[in-house]
């Protein structure tokens, strides 16, 4: 009885990674935003923007990280979640931003975007990559988006630090840098390069088109 009860807990925290909602998706995404902050730094510290630049967020959550990179630089994102709730949640967090017409948000999925071959000049997304449907249409679909020479920032949660909490036990896909590397090369980037971030705790996965 108590493996079973261990096994629905982390199913339902692994659901809620993927796709918060009501008010324990909005209390995970918080506490991810905590925890997570190395990560945040490692994409914000990375990306090479400007006023013209054009970005898609794939899983945006609660909108944390688009206030960190405007608050960087302004640019114009456009965020994509498959959460109702996030959607609310982040227009509502980056209202000012929103106002401005640097932001975006809307509901999507990245296995399935609806935007234009080349629209994008930089593709970010942080920890979402567990929870796709198709990991090889969801990569091929972002390189497609992205302009000649546009970057995906890619952070994720190493393997081996996923591999130690309890919730990730079902639910998340779990890739090695070396699979990191051959779902960009399949997806036709031409330049991959992966940054260790926090002691190794994360990972950010450049992949250039």
């Amino acid at each position: 009885m108590k493996v079973n009860c261990m096994s629905k807990l982390s199913d339902y925290f692994a659901s809620q990674c993927g796709n918060p909602r009501e008010v324990i998706g909005k209390i995970m995404t918080w506490a991810m935003n905590r925890a997570n902050h190395v990560m945040y730094k490692g994409i914000v510290d990375e990306l090479k923007i400007s006023p013209k630049t054009k970005m898609l967020d794939v899983g945006f959550g609660n909108g944390y990280l688009e206030k960190l990179i405007l608050q960087k630089s302004r640019c114009f994102i456009t965020g994509i979640d498959i959460s109702e709730d996030m959607v609310s949640k982040a227009a509502k967090a980056n209202r000012k931003y929103v106002a401005s017409g640097n932001q975006k948000f809307q509901l999507g999925d990245c296995c399935d975007l609806s935007f234009k071959e080349r629209s994008f000049d930089v593709v970010t997304a942080m920890n979402t990559i567990y929870f796709w449907s198709d990991t090889a249409k969801g990569m091929a679909e972002i390189s497609r988006v992205l302009k000649d020479g546009g970057i995906f920032y890619n952070a994720v949660i190493s393997k081996e630090k996923l591999d130690k909490f309890f919730y990730t036990k079902n639910g998340f896909k779990k890739f090695t840098k070396d699979e990191y590397i051959e779902l960009g090369k399949k997806a036709g980037f031409q330049r991959i390069r992966i940054k260790a971030l926090g002691d190794n705790y994360g990972l950010l996965i450049i992949y250039r088109k």
